[in-house]
């Protein structure tokens, strides 16, 4: 049975983006929906078994970032979120609220399908950090069981956590290197197979932020994901692998 292409939604309230994007993507071998706006894009969510959502922030009505957060609370759909240049506190907003990645616009399209593809392996794979030849893809840490295989953390209790595809590759490169202090440029490389394009670049530290939120009991004394001031992060739990 032939696996059909993956099928994208693009939220934008320009006619011509959209018409654009949509022409570009077709082209790339996609299949692609668009919206103007959050509620044609819930239309299209409650129809369509969506791949991929490429979102702009600034939109009529409801805006972009809180269609993330509400997309977010109930899917692990992956967003790309669209930002005007120069626009970062929208930018860590949006990577706060659960999107998997970002472009400012103007973008190149070519760039655009680079981000789609490799958001689109880490959500079916896992991240760069995850060979697909690795025998042990479950680990454990403080009662906490993450399984790569599945993309799944629970917690002591055995409840399920839920995990944007960026919290999940951060939490599994940490892990895999407990102990072991990692400049945010590394964590980039192990959870996307690239460098940081800008030292200014936060939104390392805002999925950091993130992930404590779920895992540590006090987020504000973290015990688990300590910052090394000036370098980047460690994670001092004590891993096992079954």
């Amino acid at each position: 049975m032939i696996e059909e292409p993956p099928l994208l939604l693009v939220v934008d309230d320009d006619q011509e983006i959209r018409e654009l994007l949509k022409d570009y993507l077709s082209g790339q071998g996609y299949r692609v929906l668009t919206a103007p706006d959050g509620r044609e894009a819930d239309h299209i969510l409650t129809s369509n078994d969506i791949d991929l959502i490429i979102l702009d922030l600034m939109l009529p009505g409801e805006d972009g970032l809180s269609i993330c957060r509400r997309i977010r609370a109930t899917s692990r759909i992956p967003v790309i979120i669209l930002t005007a240049k120069g626009d970062d506190m929208d930018r860590i907003i949006g990577i706060e609220m659960g999107a998997d990645d970002y472009l400012p616009k103007p973008f190149n399209p070519r760039e655009l399908v680079a981000r789609i593809k490799a958001v689109l392996w880490r959500t079916r794979h896992g991240s760069p950090g995850i060979e697909s030849g690795q025998d042990d893809k479950r680990l454990s840490f403080d009662g906490f069981t993450v399984n790569a295989s599945t993309r799944e953390l629970t917690d002591p209790g055995g409840e399920m956590i839920r995990l944007s595809s960026g919290e999940f590759d951060l939490l599994w490169a940490l892990a895999n290197n407990a102990r072991k202090t990692l400049s945010r440029d590394e964590i980039l490389d192990l959870t996307q197979g690239k460098t940081l394009d800008d030292p200014e670049d936060r939104s390392i530290d805002m999925l950091v932020a993130r992930l404590r939120r779920k895992i540590e009991a006090d987020p504000r004394i973290p015990r688990l994901i300590k910052t090394v001031r000036g370098i980047g992060y460690i994670f001092t739990a004590s891993v096992q692998r079954p």
